[in-house]
Parts: structure tokens; sequence; C-alpha cells
């Protein structure tokens, strides 16, 4: 046989081949996963992710033989809302009321198809008469979207909160085409 031949097909598969030495191996950022699942043989489940690969900064690696089966656990947030509410003008949204590791906040879901950019006010009130309030801007679209109020602490019992969103165009007249709250009754409750 031709050497020649021989020494440029090995050149050929040795360069074909650097692409999957390359997934085999995983990512080499000092400790850090490129997101996908480190490399061939932990996509194929063919090696234990708590051997090979570092405990992320701030949580332990899982002791040999042992494998983590998810995302840490999140904290529980409770919610208390208002019903889903459209307006004649293309405005649907939902209010809020939401607790988590004590602190509180208001938050609404909208949806603005009226065609032009709005203004969303979120007035956050909770006991002895401690209120917040946020301006958030509506893009003209039909993207879902939503307007929070900052977490502050607790003070006192999740029912004693309650959060508001008026939705107006901003212009001098303010034209105020949807107000949704946290604890409206639904339509037709009264």
């Amino acid at each position: 046989m031709n050497l020649r031949l021989i020494g440029i097909g090995a050149g050929v598969l040795i360069i074909l081949s650097l692409p999957l030495a390359g997934a085999i191996a995983g990512p080499d950022f000092a400790g850090q996963d490129d997101g996908k699942g480190g490399g061939l043989f932990r996509t194929l489940g063919l090696s234990d992710p708590a051997r090979t690969s570092p405990a992320p900064a701030g949580r332990r690696a899982a002791p040999a033989g042992t494998e983590r089966t998810g995302p840490a656990e999140q904290p529980r947030t409770d919610s208390r809302c208002g019903p889903e509410l459209s307006s004649p003008h293309g405005v649907e949204a939902q209010t809020c009321v939401l607790v988590a590791e004590g602190r509180t906040w208001g938050r609404s879901y909208y949806r603005n198809t009226s065609g032009r950019a709005l203004d969303a006010m979120l007035t956050m009130m909770g006991p002895a008469g401690r209120t917040v309030q946020i301006r958030c801007s509506v893009g003209a679209g039909d993207e879902p979207g939503l307007c929070e109020t900052p977490k502050e602490d607790s003070a006192g019992e999740p029912e004693s909160y309650s959060a508001v969103a008026e939705f107006a165009v901003p212009d001098d007249e303010g034209q105020l085409l949807l107000r949704s709250g946290s604890n409206s009754p639904a339509p037709g409750d009264g």
C-alpha cells in the first residue's frame, strides 16, 4: 500500500475525531458547568455527576454513591389572587399578594392588546397604613408581562394585605382602562 495515502487517511481521521474527543471530555472551565450536561459520557448516563463534577459554590457535593435528583428546593411562595379580568379596551390582568420567607409583595400579571403603550400603577396596602406603590410601563403588544412591587418584610397576617393595579392611557387625561385587585370579587359575585 501507499504509505502516503495511509498517512493522509490517518490525519483526516484524527481531525474528524477531535470534536468527539471534546464532547467526551466535557467542559474545562475551572469547575464551571456549561449548562449542557458536561460531555458525552454524562449525556449518555455513563458517568455519575456526583463523582465527576465539583459542587457549585456554596453547595456541598453529594457523597460518593448518592445521586442528586433535581434542583435545590425553592422556598414556598403563597399567593392570594383576585380574578382574571379583561376590559373592552384590550387589557387583561390578574393581581396577587405574594408571601415567602417573611416577605410580602404585590404582583400583577397582564396582557395588553389595546395597540398602544399604557401605564400601570400597582399599589400594595398593608396593616397600619403601610403602602408601597410602583409605576410600570406596559408596552403595546400581545406578550404577557408583570408588574411587581419590591419585597418588604411582612408586618401582620397575609390576609391584612391587598394589592390593586390600575391600567391607564399615559396622557393628560389618564383614562382608566382596567382596575384589578387581589381581593376583588369575581365578575358576577357582587
